[in-house]
């Protein structure tokens, strides 16, 4: 089969085409024929060897997929060669075929193309367990959300609606960006590239302060965004875009009983009781209309290298998407 990997970290180039033998599923494993891969920031901090977790090289991106099960491992149970599914694994997604472990594996509905499918998992999840989960979202509570633009953020701001918050605010780097978050639901609107973004975010909440702020370019974005929390608000960091080091004393928390929370999705994935039912609710948002998911472009599967450069340079908005079938 074809895959695409790096031997080294680096910039894009380091994404080389190259051969492999099909794996085999064993035990609980199954096969997937890849249909498309996401692209996802997670991917090019693996490439450079800067991801939360080691990156062991050489090594083979791609978290998230979509396609129909092949082949199935001697203990499967669940899952049968020809269904249709989506699938969140550790690598090897950029590739014409991945191995699962069947408990990972969700079955599509036939009213989801794969290309709306694998725009789900990562970004979607993410989302709704930032909202849900981990900031722990009430009723007319207010929202900031980053990057609002992107995969997560475009989600973002639409299920914080969905789960009822008063407010949404939603920042971009530029005026089509904010445009877009404008047509997904968003209230307010700010430029984060704009000198004194913080202070536009207090005066749109009448000087409270946000409730719950999502976070992942980190530096001085993230410090900002502190100034931004109202009392008792939660920051949930889930990335570091810039690849800054988070200076921050614990102890301008306390004042305002405020909090900072950390979020990881593989967490999310080894808990059914938090992973079942947050898919199934974002299936039923897609299917009945209620959630719009945002394309940003579909590569074919030998561009990924290209693909990973327009995310260096920030100039992506949506989902993107390897081809690969």
């Amino acid at each position: 089969m074809r895959a695409i990997q790096f031997e080294k970290y680096g910039g894009p180039e380091v994404l080389k085409m190259t051969e492999k033998e099909k794996p085999v599923p064993t035990g609980h494993e199954v096969l997937i024929e890849i249909d498309c891969a996401g692209v996802n920031y997670a991917d090019t901090a693996r490439r450079e060897g800067q991801y939360v977790v080691p990156t062991p090289l050489p090594f083979i991106p791609g978290a998230e997929v979509a396609g129909v099960v092949v082949e199935v491992g001697g203990k499967v149970t669940k899952i049968k060669p020809g269904t249709r599914v989506v699938s969140l694994i550790e690598s090897g997604g950029y590739s014409e075929y991945a191995l699962s472990d069947e408990f990972s594996v969700i079955p599509l509905p036939d009213a989801i193309p794969f290309h709306e499918a694998v725009a789900l998992p990562l970004q979607g999840l993410s989302a709704y367990h930032i909202l849900k989960t981990m900031g722990r979202l009430q009723q007319g509570e207010s929202v900031l959300v980053h990057a609002a633009a992107g995969g997560v953020g475009t989600i973002a701001v639409q299920l914080a609606k969905i789960f009822g918050a008063g407010k949404v605010i939603a920042t971009a780097s530029t005026e089509e960006k904010l445009e877009l978050a404008k047509k997904m639901g968003a209230d307010e609107l700010i430029d984060y590239t704009k000198e004194g973004w913080e202070l536009k975010v207090r005066e749109a909440t009448g000087g409270k302060g946000v409730d719950v702020a999502l976070e992942m370019a980190g530096g001085d974005i993230f410090n900002k965004t502190l100034k931004c929390l109202a009392p008792f608000g939660r920051l949930i960091v889930f990335g570091n875009a810039s690849r800054e080091a988070y200076k921050m004393n614990p102890q301008q928390l306390m004042r305002r009983n405020q909090s900072v929370v950390g979020f990881f999705l593989p967490q999310i994935m080894k808990t059914p009781e938090l992973l079942l039912p947050s898919i199934e609710d974002l299936f039923s948002y897609v299917m009945s209309g209620k959630l719009k998911l945002t394309i940003g472009g579909i590569y074919p599967f030998e561009k990924a290298a290209e693909v990973h450069e327009e995310m260096n340079t920030r100039q992506t908005k949506g989902k993107l998407i390897l081809q690969v079938k």
